[in-house]
C-alpha cells in the first residue's frame, strides 16, 4: 500500500459501527479488523483514514446482513494534521466497501466527499466519489 502524505490519527477501535457510504447495499457495518494494521502485541487494533479494513454488515439488504467484505475508510470524525499544517474533520465515520483485493469498489457511486488521502492510496474508490477534500 502507498503511503499517505499525513499525519492521520487513528480515531476508530475495533467494533465501531460505520455508515457504508456506496451504493453496494450495505447501510451499517461493524469495523472487525484491520489488514495491514501496524500496532503492538497485546493491543487491540485501531484504524485511521484511508486503512484497509474487514467489516462485518449490520443493516442492510437481506442478503448482505451478517457477511464480511474488506473496506476503505474514506471518512472519519477524529481530526488528523496533514503536512500543510490544517487540520480536518468530517461529519460521520465511513467506509467504501471493496470487491476485491486489488482495491476495485463494490459499488457504483459513493455518497459524500472522501478524504484527499484516500485519492492518494485508492484511486479506483476515488473516480466514483462524488467530492474529495
Amino acid at each position: 500500500m502507498k503511503a499517505v502524505g499525513a499525519r492521520a490519527t487513528a480515531g476508530l477501535n475495533l467494533g465501531a459501527h460505520l455508515v457504508a457510504a456506496d451504493n453496494s447495499g450495505a447501510k451499517i457495518v461493524k469495523l472487525t479488523g484491520v489488514k495491514k494494521g501496524k500496532g503492538k502485541k497485546k493491543r487491540q487494533g485501531k484504524a485511521k483514514i484511508a486503512d484497509w479494513v474487514k467489516v462485518s454488515v449490520r443493516k442492510g439488504i437481506p442478503d448482505m446482513k451478517g457477511l464480511v467484505f474488506d473496506a476503505v475508510i474514506i471518512r472519519q470524525r477524529k481530526s488528523w494534521r496533514r503536512l500543510t499544517g490544517e487540520r480536518i474533520a468530517f461529519e460521520d465515520n465511513a467506509v467504501a466497501i471493496l470487491k476485491d483485493d486489488k482495491g476495485n469498489p463494490k459499488g457504483t457511486q459513493i455518497k459524500g466527499p472522501i478524504a484527499r488521502e484516500v485519492l492518494e492510496r485508492w484511486p479506483q474508490v476515488a473516480k466514483i466519489a462524488s467530492s474529495v477534500h
